[in-house]
């Protein structure tokens, strides 16, 4: 593979979505996150909103029922993975870009030209910036968080059987809570 790619993986609440783009935008190459999301609907023939909520977490399945399967015999889940790698890895060879979370940085493991980073902050920063960000909703953002972190943990073991966050699957990992959102972005750009 010739291009170049950046895979965030990232922490809920840490601007790890807002730092890929920045540094796409920086670099001048796409950012897929959310675009993702129609790419990996029109693949799997999935409805839309179905993916875009299920696409880094593993509970329910097939409306709900975690034991149904598909025509081929794979789990709900298992027909969004299979969808979500081919498009990550048919979006690496057509171009350049930067990929947000949902396992890129395994799938992409083999190739070279991959920096994989991951970002994380403190909790009080990402707390912060969830309830700033996202607005005040019921219940605490620390839970908020906790919860959305403890998915994307399942997702990716059962995918990847590797820990999410560890530091021997990235290259960089960068604490955007005391760096700031822009300095991150400077970081992968400059490293790119």
């Amino acid at each position: 593979m010739s291009n170049r790619i950046i895979t965030v993986s990232r922490e809920f609440g840490s601007g790890g979505r807002t730092i890929g783009r920045m540094a796409a935008l920086k670099l001048g190459i796409p950012c897929y996150d959310q675009e993702l999301i129609d790419k990996v609907a029109a693949e799997s023939g999935l409805v839309r909103e179905f993916v875009a909520e299920h696409s880094e977490d593993i509970r329910g399945g097939w409306f709900g029922y975690a034991g149904a399967r598909d025509f081929y015999g794979r789990s709900i889940n298992d027909t969004l993975y299979a969808a979500q790698t081919k498009v990550i890895r048919e979006l690496a060879e057509k171009e350049s870009c930067v990929i947000i979370g949902r396992c890129s940085d395994y799938i992409l493991r083999e190739d070279d030209n991959v920096l994989m980073v991951f970002i994380h902050a403190s909790m009080e920063k990402r707390a912060e910036r969830i309830v700033r960000q996202y607005g005040e909703r019921d219940g605490d953002p620390y839970q908020r968080l906790k919860d959305k972190d403890r998915k994307r943990r399942a997702y990716y073991q059962l995918y990847t059987d590797r820990k999410w966050g560890a530091m021997e699957n990235y290259q960089l990992a960068l604490d955007s809570g005391s760096l700031g959102l822009e300095k991150c972005a400077e970081i992968i750009a400059s490293l790119y």
